[in-house]
């Protein structure tokens, strides 16, 4: 695993994912607050195994992760079960739970040299950060976006984002048209997600910081998006494109520091207490059986 891509793994694992699961509000397990603030401790292991050679050393500590990831997305069904709700902004934070167990996976398989599902060591490396980013914050902020403005337009980024992020990981196992079509389902997502953000919360932001991370992260998302179709344009024509370690540069470094940590500094300065208010990823209280339940109508209390 290369020095850049190592660098921006351990983003995710120790700033993006705890981060953002701080924005994940409403009905959750005691077991989930738990797993949240234990995140750092958890993710050390994972992050220190980025630094050793391939041996059972590199396994064992990435395996700890990996189990962290797959405890956190074993709350994606127990979450449902508390909300009983498919909002598009549930399912997005319910794709935002589940998919770093797929980086810890393929954390393990790296780590091992093992080209899992017939993978190379060079896809298994970028898997990790993918779903970090691509999987993990892109949804996340999808259904903060969805919760705080809701519309057409909102609801699409809420679901294209993890239906994109699902058609590539199956295109894996298909083949590069399989996985162009889904760059292209996320593309769209990424891009509805972009101009939701600056339509509303960059527009409406309380102060000049929070508008610039929101309007950084927008455009940034333009731009690295384009390079992703790029690449797998390439991969299913033949015809030149960039290569893995020119993505993990541009694409990789712009996603985790452009898009990733920008959105999630932006979004934590709009949460109550702090440079103004956002609902955060509270999914709405079922309404106990044989009522009906309230319409809001002020947007903050959605």
């Amino acid at each position: 695993m290369s020095v850049l891509v190592g660098l921006i793994v351990m983003l995710g694992m120790l700033v993006v994912v705890p981060a953002g699961l701080r924005l994940v509000d409403g009905p959750q397990p005691a077991t989930l607050r738990l797993l949240r603030r234990a995140w750092p401790l958890l993710a050390l292991p994972g992050a220190v195994s980025l630094w050793l050679p391939r041996s059972p050393l590199a396994v064992a500590l990435a395996g700890c992760y990996a189990l962290a990831t797959v405890a956190l997305a074993l709350h994606a069904p127990a979450r449902l079960a508390l909300t009983r709700s498919l909002a598009p902004a549930e399912v997005a934070v319910l794709t935002a739970l589940a998919t770093p167990s797929v980086a810890g996976l393929a954390l393990v398989a790296e780590r091992a040299g093992h080209e899992l599902f017939g993978f190379g060591l060079d896809i298994l490396a970028l898997t990790v950060p993918h779903f970090h980013f691509a999987g993990f914050a892109a949804a996340l902020v999808a259904g903060l976006v969805c919760r705080t403005a809701d519309g057409r337009a909102t609801r699409f980024a809420a679901l294209s984002v993890p239906l994109g992020t699902l058609l590539v990981l199956l295109g894996y196992f298909v083949d590069d048209w399989a996985e162009l079509a889904g760059a292209l389902v996320l593309t769209a997502g990424m891009w509805a997600v972009a101009l939701a953000v600056w339509r509303e919360p960059r527009a409406t932001a309380p102060d000049r910081l929070t508008r610039a991370l929101l309007g950084t992260s927008a455009a940034v998302l333009v731009a690295t998006m384009l390079l992703a179709l790029s690449w797998a344009l390439g991969e299913a024509t033949g015809i030149p494109h960039p290569s893995l370690t020119w993505m993990a540069a541009t694409h990789g470094l712009g996603n985790a520091l452009g898009f990733a940590l920008c959105s999630l500094l932006a979004w934590h300065r709009l949460r109550p207490g702090a440079a103004g208010v956002s609902p955060g990823l509270a999914p709405p209280t079922p309404a106990p059986a044989g009522t009906t339940p309230a319409v809001p109508t002020d947007p903050a209390v959605l």
